[in-house]
């Protein structure tokens, strides 16, 4: 492999992402509306992929001769259907365009989120049937199911809540990480927490699972699916309590109190997630290396 064209390169796992193949000595095309000054070590190209044209994004991912095209975009709110849905058709529409003997496979990435809530105790496996119950993970889902449905041998990464350094401030985790690097010894933070537990993937693993899901060289049809998770469902108020360590404060800077968390990252209907990840350790021999505890003090370092 010598190239990858990564979509949403801008966005945090985007950034991760096209890292993660330059480690592996392999060319980064960084594509997003704007740049950022992270894309400046890759050749960027300023794209708003899901209003381009098929036979234009066709021609431009030609010329670029790449192996691997990955899909790291993400729409909320007004732009969900536009990036998470429009965009994937229009994608696999221009690659469809292209002779198949020069295709480059797509990568795209999907969330815990399109199995909708899980009972507690459930470890899921990617068998279990998604019943999503909020726009954004239908929209995601949508997206899956289409990109499986292609005859492109593309590969869908369902991946579960992203921590580790450069995490995005719109989430609770990446606000809280912000808001504790500004709070002094003695404040107090009152917070509201669900009792909830979810599986957290560090985001420079899930990166690494992009890697290898481009680079195994034979998939089988039934085998184009991955969950990439830790496999442990994690109680928010641990994740709370590490970041309070990891911004050396004092254990009583937080005030608990019980409820619902608002926010992008936590409002998708899920008191508890826990994903299987067997089939992505055995077939692309992908296995988290970064601890719960380390992501949580690489995103508070990097929010501060």
């Amino acid at each position: 492999m010598t190239k990858t064209v990564v979509l949403g390169a801008t966005g945090c796992m985007g950034r991760h992402v096209c890292a993660a193949f330059e480690a592996r000595g392999i060319d980064v095309v960084a594509v997003a509306r704007r740049p950022a000054p992270h894309t400046a070590p890759h050749p960027f190209l300023a794209l708003d992929a899901a209003d381009c044209p098929q036979e234009q994004l066709a021609q431009i991912l030609a010329d670029q001769n790449a192996d691997t095209v990955v899909n790291a975009t993400l729409g909320w709110g007004e732009e969900q259907h536009r990036i998470n849905v429009q965009l994937v058709k229009h994608l696999t529409g221009a690659l469809q365009l292209l002779p198949a003997a020069h295709r480059p496979r797509l990568v795209q990435l999907g969330t815990v989120h399109e199995y909708g809530p899980m009972p507690h105790g459930t470890v899921a496996d990617e068998h279990l049937e998604p019943a999503p119950r909020t726009d954004y993970a239908r929209t995601k889902l949508a997206a899956s199911r289409h990109v499986l449905a292609s005859d492109l041998g593309a590969v869908v990464l369902r991946v579960a809540n992203t921590v580790g350094p450069h995490l995005t401030q719109d989430g609770f985790l990446g606000s809280l990480a912000a808001r504790l690097a500004r709070t002094t010894p003695g404040e107090r933070i009152e917070l509201t927490l669900a009792d909830a537990r979810r599986d957290y993937i560090d985001v420079r693993d899930a990166a690494d699972a992009v890697v290898r899901a481009a680079l195994t060289p034979t998939l089988a049809p039934d085998q184009r699916l991955f969950n990439i998770g830790s496999g442990i469902a994690s109680p928010i108020t641990d994740l709370v309590t590490a970041l309070v360590t990891a911004a050396s404060l004092p254990p009583d800077t937080i005030v608990l109190r019980p409820g619902e968390i608002r926010s992008q990252d936590t409002a998708v209907g899920a008191d508890w997630t826990c994903l299987d990840t067997s089939r992505a350790r055995s077939v692309l021999g992908w296995t988290p290396t970064h601890t719960l505890e380390a992501s949580l003090r690489a995103m508070y370092e990097t929010a501060a």
